[in-house]
């Protein structure tokens, strides 16, 4: 099986991260709060403007990029389907990746060191836009995790994900959408679907 894998939500915890992050800097610049912690993106948690929304990311991507540990036994369970027989590929439309400038190179190399230093393995490593449909089906992808609403939605119509879950995603139910709550549920899912 071929199993795709996302990054941000999936093999890291950017919901929490976005939380404790954004807080602090919303309180320290603008004495706010959240407004929303049921939202996807930063600006509309915290109810900022998009310049406000890339000051911040500009401030803590790199520090996210490069720290954000990689989720309990992600690594693990990854090796343990990767020993099975799967294909893993990693799927991720990570902020700058997709831009051929010097700050997409820098992303793609902050990403592959950032997988190494994880020790995540994988088979391909596949920077794409925000709909990954297309990516899966052309690498012929027989499963997706995934976190974010609009790709669960979109690729359940073709193949299974499996729903990482998280307080944004809450609604994403249907046919071929699988909720999971750790990586070890994630790998008896897999071993169910089998």
């Amino acid at each position: 099986m071929r199993i795709g894998i996302d990054i941000d939500g999936v093999l890291t915890d950017i919901e929490q991260y976005q939380l404790d992050c954004g807080s602090k800097y919303v309180n320290e610049h603008f004495g706010n709060g959240v407004v929303n912690g049921n939202e996807y993106e930063t600006k509309d948690i915290f109810e900022i403007s998009d310049d406000i929304d890339n000051d911040f990311w500009a401030e803590y991507l790199p520090k996210y990029a490069t720290e954000e540990p990689a989720r309990k036994y992600a690594s693990e369970v990854i090796n343990k389907l990767k020993n099975e027989g799967n294909e893993i590929y990693i799927i991720t439309a990570r902020y700058l990746t997709d831009r051929n400038d010097e700050l997409g190179i820098k992303m793609r190399k902050t990403v592959e060191k950032w997988l190494l230093d994880n020790n995540i393995y994988y088979d391909k490593l596949i920077f794409s836009p925000e709909d990954k449909l297309e990516i899966c089906k052309e690498n012929h992808i027989n499963l997706m995790i995934e976190d974010k609403v609009d790709n669960i939605n979109k690729i359940s119509q073709e193949i299974p994900v499996i729903c990482f879950n998280a307080g944004y995603n809450k609604n994403c139910v249907g046919k071929n959408i699988l909720r999971c709550f750790s990586w070890y549920d994630i790998y008896n899912k897999i071993k169910n679907m089998k």
